[in-house]
C-alpha cells in the first residue's frame, strides 16, 4: 500500500454528517497521525488551524463523511490485469470518494486459496492507494462443487465468501457454506441467480427485450435463489448477504426475512437504483418514437448481471433502501477492455464500470427526494462499516488480517478515512477520462450531479479534484 504521509490534517468549514455519531453540523475535522483527532463543535478558521500546524483542506460549501466503503468490486488482478489492477483499481475508488474496496474473488487464478487472497493483501500493500479487503470463493474455482478451505482463507485476510459472476447452484453446498462460515462469523456473499432460468438470458424480461428480440431474464430467477438462500440461512443459523439485490420479489422476500429476525443482509447497487431495462435502447432511459430504433440501440454497455430492471423494480430497491431492509450501497464495479464489449450484445460481457460515478448517481436519490443526505452518507459509508466491523468483532481465527474495525465513522481514534463531496456540482461523464482501466458506462455523456472534491485515506490526501482537474486542462 502507498506509504501514509502522517501528521496534522484540519478539514475545516465543512458540513460535517456521521451517521454513526448523529453528527450534521458545521465543524472542522482535525486529524492526527493518521486518526481522527476530534470532530470540533464548530467551525475554526483557516488561519488558526494553519498556525496550530495542520496542513489544510478547505470544505466551505462541502459535505465532510466518513469515507465511501464497496463491499463489492472487481479489481480483476491476479491474472485479468488487462481490465484492471489493484493499482488503477483503487485509484479509481479514490477518485470515486471510496476509502475502503473489497475484492471479489472471480479473479485468474480466483481467491480460493489462502496463497491467492495473501497475494491481492500483498499486492494492495505494494500498490493501493485505498484498503483493499479480500472476499474469499465459497467454492473450488468457482465451480460450486467443493467447498473452499474457509478458515484459511479467513486467516489469510478474507472477510467473506462468494462465488459471485456465478450462483452456488446447489443447495445442499450451499447449506454446507452457510454452516462452515458460522463459527468464522463471516458473511456468504451468494450472487441470486437461479441458472435453469437465465439460460441464454440477455437482460430483463420484459416490454423491452420482446421488443429488441433478446432473450429474456424473469425477475424470479433472482427471487426464488433469494427464497432458498434465506431458507438454509434459517436452517444453518448461518449469516446471508445477498449481492446486487434488484427486483421488488427479492426485497419483499428479505423483508419477511428481517421481519423474522433472520440473519440476512442485502445491497442494490447504483445502477440498480437508477436506471431501467429501457436503457438497453441506448437512448438513456427514453423509449423510441414510435417503437423505431436508433443506431444507440443494444448499447452493451447496459448489459449487467443482474440485468437493469424494470421501473417497478427499480422503485422498489429504493424505497427497501430508504427503509433499511436493504443495508447498503456496493458498486459491482465490472471494469471490462473495450474488445469486451464492442461487439453484439449476445457476445458482450457483463459489467459496468462505476466506481468513478457511484456517488454521482446515488445522490440523485437524494435530489429526487427519495433519501436524506443522511441516509446517503449511512449507506455509502456507515452501514458497510458497521458490516465490516461485525465482521472483525465475530471472527476468531483471522490472524493474518487486516484491522478493520472503526470504519465507516468519524469518531475520536478511527482511521481517517474521509470524503469531502459537493453535493451540487455538475459535471459530465467522460469514460475516457476514467482512471480506472474499464471505460464500460452507459453514462457517457450524461450532466450528472454531486462530485467527490477530496479523498483522504489513513490521514494522506489520496485524491484532490482540483489537482486532477489542472493537470487536465494543462
Amino acid at each position: 500500500m502507498a506509504d501514509r504521509k502522517n501528521g496534522l490534517l484540519a478539514i475545516t468549514g465543512g458540513r460535517v454528517i456521521d451517521p454513526s455519531q448523529g453528527i450534521d453540523r458545521l465543524a472542522d475535522v482535525l486529524i492526527k497521525n493518521g486518526k481522527i483527532e476530534q470532530v470540533t463543535d464548530k467551525p475554526g478558521s483557516l488561519a488558526v488551524a494553519g498556525e496550530a500546524g495542520y496542513r489544510l483542506v478547505d470544505a466551505r460549501g462541502k459535505v465532510v463523511a466518513p469515507g465511501f466503503i464497496d463491499l463489492h468490486t472487481h479489481l480483476r488482478e491476479p491474472g485479468l490485469e488487462y481490465k484492471e489492477t489493484i493499482a488503477t483499481g483503487t485509484a479509481a475508488a479514490a477518485r470515486g470518494g471510496y476509502t475502503t474496496v473489497c475484492a471479489m474473488p472471480n479473479t485468474e487464478p480466483p481467491q480460493d486459496t489462502a496463497s491467492v487472497v495473501e497475494f491481492v493483501v500483498r499486492r494492495a500493500r505494494e500498490t493501493a492507494v485505498v484498503r483493499v479487503l479480500p472476499i474469499g470463493a465459497i467454492t473450488v474455482g468457482r465451480h460450486g462443487k467443493q467447498l473452499t478451505e474457509m478458515a484459511e482463507l479467513a486467516g489469510a485476510g478474507a472477510i467473506g465468501f462468494s462465488d459471485d459472476g456465478d450462483p452456488v447452484a446447489d443447495a445442499n453446498l450451499m447449506r454446507q457454506a452457510l454452516s462452515y462460515a458460522s463459527p468464522l462469523g463471516l458473511p456468504i456473499i451468494n450472487h441470486c441467480q437461479d441458472p435453469a432460468l437465465t439460460n441464454g438470458a440477455q437482460m430483463h424480461e420484459g416490454a423491452v427485450s420482446a421488443h429488441l428480440g433478446l432473450t429474456g431474464w424473469p425477475s424470479q430467477a433472482e427471487a426464488t435463489m433469494v427464497a432458498r438462500d434465506i431458507a438454509l440461512c434459517e436452517l444453518t443459523g448461518g449469516r446471508l448477504h445477498i449481492a446486487h439485490i434488484s427486483t421488488r420479489q427479492a426485497v419483499d422476500l428479505v423483508r419477511d426475512a428481517r421481519e423474522r429476525g433472520l440473519n440476512v443482509t442485502a445491497e442494490v447497487t447504483p445502477h440498480h437504483l437508477t436506471l431501467t431495462d429501457a436503457w438497453v435502447y441506448g437512448k438513456r432511459g427514453s423509449t423510441p418514437d414510435g417503437g423505431a430504433l436508433t443506431l444507440g440501440a443494444y448499447d452493451t454497455n447496459t448489459k449487467v448481471n443482474p440485468p437493469l430492471r424494470s421501473q417497478e423494480d427499480v422503485d422498489a430497491v429504493v424505497d427497501a433502501l430508504a427503509e433499511g431492509i436493504i443495508d447498503f450501497i456496493a458498486t459491482d464495479h465490472a471494469p471490462h477492455a473495450e474488445t469486451d464489449k464492442v461487439c453484439t450484445y449476445v457476445e458482450a460481457a457483463n459489467g459496468i464500470s462505476n466506481i468513478e460515478t457511484a456517488f454521482a448517481s446515488a445522490i440523485s436519490l437524494v435530489h429526487s427526494g427519495k433519501l436524506s443526505i443522511a441516509q446517503l452518507v449511512d449507506r455509502m459509508s456507515t452501514a458497510p462499516g458497521r458490516f465490516l466491523g461485525r465482521a472483525a468483532a465475530d471472527q476468531t481465527v483471522r490472524a493474518k488480517a487486516p484491522a478493520i474495525p472503526g470504519l465507516g465513522t468519524l469518531a475520536n481514534g478511527a482511521p481517517a478515512d474521509v470524503v469531502v463531496f459537493d453535493p451540487d456540482e455538475e459535471w459530465v461523464v467522460e469514460p475516457s477520462r476514467f482512471v480506472s482501466k474499464g471505460k464500460n458506462s452507459p453514462l457517457a455523456g450524461v450532466t450528472m450531479k454531486g462530485r467527490v472534491a477530496t479523498t483522504i485515506f489513513g490521514g494522506a490526501v489520496v485524491y484532490d479534484a482540483a489537482a486532477d482537474h489542472a493537470g487536465a486542462s494543462a
